[in-house]
């Protein structure tokens, strides 16, 4: 599928091949501004997905502007698309652990996976002082599985500052454009510079943090809570946000996690209606895990609130507020279906 409006410009180095796994809203938009700057983009998809981008290729709506096509190679197989430079993974958190081990033929030495996902990833721990340094999380990567497919040596991690919403190829963004970038391991590397130059290129508020991990925490810190939240009572931001007896509980959970956060190295000092307000600034809109539970879909709730709460007992931290909000919201996605009732 090409687009005769793009203005792909240089071809970029050293990520030409560049293959989007997870082929959703954040997905989506990250390719589309990759192969509009000229990267050769991948898409695995399945289903419509797949149909509507080898049909259409990638589009992309902002506002009420015209969508706007990128073109994509899209396959269900990884072995047809074989090896790439940047791979940007950008499932669910639920699908992850199906979806690492047939990422192999994606995968060469040198390839760098984007992990441009919500919540607290699998490598959290690996390249991280403090006490738990390279400790797996159970919650997120329970037998090791992903670790396995993924080393975390191939990972740059991503913290996306963004409001997209997908269907059928067709991306609708709302607002934002910034991604915060890092190495696990920290540091400014040669691959993590080049990586910044070409998103920043692409068009993209692109910033490289000393501490992805931070970074991830305190993204963490604002929706852990609100994306469960919205999920169990159908509400959009502003009104979770406009209730005072929800707001008054959300900033205790705020305050548990932020006590977690100062015993693993990913201190906040911010206080919880500071944060709010930040909240309230973005609007009104449907978060996420909203949207997840409206469409069918399985909910993030391990990534985003059963670390939390699995950190909160490693740690030592009491989280009284955290596991009600946990319990009501696994129980509401176990009875529609959204959430395993075992563990895998």
């Amino acid at each position: 599928m090409t687009d005769t409006a793009a203005s792909p410009g240089l071809r970029p180095q050293p990520f030409n091949r560049v293959t989007i796994v997870g082929a959703g809203a954040i997905g989506l938009w990250i390719g589309w501004h990759l192969a509009r700057q000229g990267c050769q983009v991948s898409a695995l998809a399945r289903g419509q997905t797949l149909q509507a981008l080898r049909a259409q290729g990638m589009r992309l709506q902002s506002g009420s502007g015209p969508a706007l096509t990128a073109p994509v190679h899209a396959s269900d197989e990884p072995q047809a698309l074989g090896e790439q430079d940047l791979v940007v993974l950008a499932v669910k958190a639920p699908a992850l652990a199906e979806v690492a081990p047939r990422m192999g033929p994606l995968l060469g030495p040198q390839t760098v996976v984007l992990t441009a996902m919500n919540g607290v990833p699998w490598w959290f721990f690996e390249g991280f002082g403090g006490p738990l340094a390279g400790s797996r999380l159970q919650s997120i990567d329970p037998h090791g599985r992903i670790a396995q497919a993924l080393p975390a040596g191939q990972v740059i991690g991503a913290v996306v500052h963004a409001s997209c919403a997908a269907q059928a190829g067709l991306v609708q963004h709302h607002f934002g454009q910034r991604l915060v970038i890092g190495e696990p391991a920290g540091g400014a590397s040669a691959r993590l510079q080049a990586l910044s130059q070409l998103l920043t290129q692409a068009g993209f508020e692109t910033e490289v943090a000393p501490c992805i991990q931070r970074e991830i925490w305190f993204k963490l810190w604002g929706n852990m809570t609100v994306n469960p939240i919205s999920a169990l009572t159908g509400a959009t931001t502003d009104l979770i946000m406009d209730d005072d007896l929800l707001r008054q509980a959300i900033s205790g959970m705020m305050l548990e996690a932020r006590e977690i956060g100062s015993r693993i190295g990913a201190p906040i000092t911010l206080d919880p209606e500071e944060r709010h307000a930040v909240t309230r600034k973005l609007g009104r809109f449907k978060t996420s895990m909203l949207q997840d539970v409206e469409a069918g879909k399985a909910i993030e709730l391990d990534a985003l609130l059963g670390v939390v709460h699995e950190l909160g007992q490693r740690t030592g931290v009491a989280t009284p507020l955290i596991d009600t909000l946990l319990g009501m919201a696994r129980l509401q996605g176990r009875m529609k279906g959204l959430y395993p009732w075992a563990a895998p």
